[in-house]
């Protein structure tokens, strides 16, 4: 019988991934994040991407961390960039600092309105919209800019073909990646970047995986996001509340087989969400094939 596990051999290309962290709030979440980013470093991630608090709530503590993994490891890192929360003049000097301190990639993105004031609405003065902080970039420095994808519509879109016509306008604007938005079933993935290359899409659309250590969480903030949750999903973690080492087993072999069906059709590169923790985004690439080197 063929094993389905030699994940590696079934893209075209060596597999790439890289990982998303987010900025700590306390001393004890700094180590966490830290024990993080020194067990992921070793695998040469093709970059890490750091965070970006709703109204630009963390603008400081993405800024210290992005800086800190640039000067103290031989990763790459990214900074998360919004429209929300300040105007034009102050988004371009927080971008110019980063490309003075040696950051080249800025993760561009609309951003959410701060919790409780509802709607989205853009700043006055600021930045609109992802597509016209790209340009704002790009006017400032030559910096490689990663976008937002949502294979399953972005919640706030009026339509699909609006929110795939929004992903195209920001490629124009000088976008040089898309990361999508988690999702489960690799199907929807796959359709997406389908439509995507028929629209004229052709930057790389990187798959956000999000390895699931919490359901009742993630279910919550999925119905938020537009993301949608197979009933599948909640069959393999019942009765696991109290159970977190048997999640996270299960969280692993789902994320695995997810990135496995990705890896068949050719998908190369992958995105981890990591939450700061880890294990299961080292266990996952370990199986795609990526090993630490030297």
């Amino acid at each position: 019988m063929n094993s389905p596990l030699p994940i590696a051999v079934a893209s075209a290309q060596p597999v790439k991934v890289s990982f998303e962290f987010f900025p700590p709030k306390t001393e004890k979440m700094q180590e966490t994040l830290w024990e993080c980013v020194k067990r992921l470093e070793p695998l040469a991630p093709a970059f890490v991407s750091v965070t970006y608090g709703a109204g630009g709530t963390t603008r400081e503590r993405t800024h210290d961390t992005v800086v800190r993994i640039a000067r103290e490891t031989s990763l790459k890192p990214a900074a998360h960039l919004t429209c929300v929360g300040h105007v034009q003049g102050e988004v371009d000097d927080i971008a110019r600092r980063y490309w003075d301190e040696g950051i080249r990639h800025i993760v561009a993105l609309r951003g959410d309105a701060p919790e409780g004031s509802g709607a989205y609405v853009p700043t006055p003065g600021g930045y609109g919209y992802a597509v016209d902080l790209v340009r704002g970039l790009k006017r400032i420095a030559d910096f490689e800019i990663s976008v937002a994808a949502y294979p399953e519509m972005h919640p706030d879109a009026p339509s699909a073909a609006f929110d795939l016509d929004n992903l195209k306008a920001k490629v124009d604007a000088g976008a040089t990646r898309a990361i999508s938005q988690y999702f489960f079933d690799p199907a929807v993935f796959l359709r997406f970047r389908e439509r995507a290359v028929a629209a004229g899409i052709t930057v790389p659309i990187v798959p956000g995986i999000l390895p699931v250590t919490n359901f009742a969480q993630v279910q919550k903030f999925s119905a938020a996001c537009g993301a949608s949750v197979p009933g599948w999903m909640a069959t393999l973690f019942e009765g696991l509340d109290n159970d977190p080492e048997t999640r996270r087993l299960v969280a692993a072999t789902v994320a695995a087989e997810q990135c496995r069906a990705l890896a068949a059709d050719g998908v190369s590169d992958f995105h981890f969400y990591t939450l700061n923790r880890a294990d299961l985004a080292y266990a996952i690439s370990h199986i795609l094939g990526v090993r630490p080197r030297g």
